[in-house]
């Protein structure tokens, strides 16, 4: 085993794995090769590699594709499949959404206090499911005097540039010119709800027992303060912490009949506050400091159920909660009645440690997307834990679904006991071609060999991007193929993960770009030197050049 530090590159066309391992060191610099003939790397070979599409030149389904990519794996609230463009179109009257471009973008803004600015691609799903809800927003929110506006970047392209626009939709509310980024969900009712929210009084007061009844009867979730007064200091921090919450109205009361009527004790100690919801876990109580951020996170701790049922419209609920790590239950519909009682006890032990899901994995539209994302198959009952999308560690629970069982899964869970699963092909019988196949299960024997360097290309089976790279990422190889210290190689990221992975490549596609990064950054020094003549050589005469007295050839 060589004692220097080897370096593995990750070259990434799509957002799954982005995992660092070692510290890059540069302590073996190569020579300085500026005045290097490569001309014959450029050279073509007798593979016919015309069906591939030209990299600079991808078509509309290819980057939809890329786009969904990028947007599914930030995390497992987005499951569409790239939109057919054989699917009808749907049609909508967004006349009251305003299109932005460089020229006009800048008075929209300051000329109205509330701008909501949509940046979208054309060929984005993503973009084409959120236009009709987005254009019947604005038209609900036209007498609030809101403006919903959208910007195309991929014609305004210093626009998104200038907000750091990196997938599709990015969407900002703008407030007196300053934004801050949408966070609401991507329907009518749900854009309306979130705007309105933002830009009203943020608590409502409630003085008379009937009024309480009403609300009581039309909220599915609340947050009601018993204050000494309905102004002040007290009713302040009360309204400073609705605007953190999208999607729990507040409310108060000075009444202590109302207050009773909420399950708070009218001779209690003022300010009182509680969260109540129409399921098992009804009524909590505010026992914390009365300031903005504590009255905050106990709302956002403890507004979700013991056990969420996975749909599109509560994904953000369960991202953006303050509690990160989740366990997830996986089981079909039938099975549901079941097991979901059991989960719901468990539930009750680490009620503000960890979120609780359940996923009907039998649900075409929503289920088996995440349970696809988590690599689970089967019909089975499964549970698994998450650490959150920004750890990303999952681990599976493969013992007996009881309630002992559970409680102590969970209880090893919060401790950090538990060992992490990652998704895995079966190691190939046969990995002789001059791309390696690499999988989860042969990544530390293939990328983390400390005697080699190793390219590593982390592809989605149907990203178009990857296609085109291809016959690229191949030439390169055979051209490198007979030096030993150089892995060429490849990962299905659909299908494999690992924990372990290095930076990524900085370069042009070309096989000379990626030959001049690799020279510059491998730790082990190489050269490859232009074949002596123009003629077609076996790979046996690629020979190492390691030395300066060997003569290496290359087949064109």
């Amino acid at each position: 085993m060589l004692s220097h530090k080897r370096h593995v590159v990750l070259f990434s066309l799509i957002t799954l794995l982005f995992i660092s391992s070692f510290s890059l060191s540069f302590s073996l610099p190569n020579d300085n090769d500026d005045d290097e003939d490569l001309s014959f790397l450029d050279e073509p070979d007798d593979v016919t590699t015309s069906h591939h599409p030209d990299l600079d030149h991808f078509d509309d389904e290819e980057e939809e594709e890329e786009d969904a990519a990028d947007e599914d794996f930030d995390d497992f609230s987005a499951f569409d499949h790239p939109a057919s463009h054989e699917e009808e179109e749907p049609t909508f009257d967004d006349k009251h959404v305003v299109v932005l471009i460089e020229r006009n973008f800048t008075t929209i803004v300051e000329n109205n206090r509330f701008v909501l600015v949509e940046f979208y691609a054309p060929w984005c799903g993503h973009c084409k499911s959120l236009a009709p809800e987005y254009a019947a927003a604005a038209t609900d929110l036209e007498s609030d005097d809101v403006v919903l506006a959208k910007v195309d970047a991929t014609e305004e392209q210093e626009l998104a540039h200038e907000y750091d626009v990196k997938g599709f939709p990015t969407v900002f509310f703008f407030i007196d010119g300053v934004h801050k980024p949408y966070t609401g969900g991507r329907t009518k009712d749900a854009i309306v709800s979130w705007i309105r929210k933002k830009i009203g009084p943020g608590v409502v007061n409630i003085t008379t027992l009937d009024d309480a009844e009403r609300v009581l009867t039309s909220e599915n979730k609340l947050v009601l303060a018993f204050l000494d007064s309905l102004v002040g200091a007290d009713s302040e921090e009360l309204a400073n912490a609705s605007k953190l919450e999208d999607d729990v109205n507040f409310y108060q009361t000075v009444n202590p009949d109302v207050a009773k009527l909420f399950h708070i004790d009218p001779n209690s100690k003022r300010p009182a506050l509680v969260l109540l919801k129409k399921e098992e876990d009804k009524i909590n109580h505010f026992d914390g400091q009365y300031v903005k951020s504590a009255i905050a996170d106990f709302v956002s701790s403890n507004k979700l159920p013991l056990v969420t049922t996975f749909t599109r419209e509560n994904a953000p609920s369960i991202f953006e909660s303050q509690i990160k790590k989740q366990l997830l239950l996986f089981v079909t519909k039938k099975d549901s009645e079941k097991f979901v009682p059991i989960f719901q006890e468990v539930a009750k032990v680490f009620k503000g440690k960890l979120i609780f899901v359940h996923v009907e994995m039998d649900n075409e539209d929503v289920g088996k997307p995440v349970a696809d994302y988590f690599g689970i198959t089967g019909s089975d009952p499964k549970v698994l834990a998450f650490a959150g999308n920004d750890d990303g560690r999952k681990f599976v629970f493969d013992e007996e679904v009881s309630v002992d069982k559970l409680k102590a899964f969970g209880k090893d869970f919060l401790e950090d006991m538990l060992k992490p699963f990652l998704k895995s092909d079966p190691v190939p019988e046969s990995n002789d071609g001059d791309v390696k196949i690499v999988v989860g299960d042969n990544f530390d024997q293939i990328v983390l060999d400390e005697s080699k360097d190793v390219l590593l290309e982390i592809y989605a089976p149907w990203c178009g991007h990857c296609e085109a790279l291809e016959p690229t990422y191949n030439k390169l190889a055979k051209h490198l193929r007979g030096i030993e210290s150089i892995v060429i190689a490849k990962m299905d990221g659909t299908t494999n993960e690992h924990p372990r992975a290095k930076i990524t490549v900085d370069a042009d596609r070309t096989v000379v770009a990626f030959y001049k990064f690799l020279k510059k950054h491998a730790s082990i020094p190489f050269k490859l030197e232009k074949p002596t003549s123009t003629s077609k050589l076996e790979s046996s005469d690629v020979k190492e050049s390691q030395s300066s007295s060997t003569d290496l050839k290359d087949e064109l």
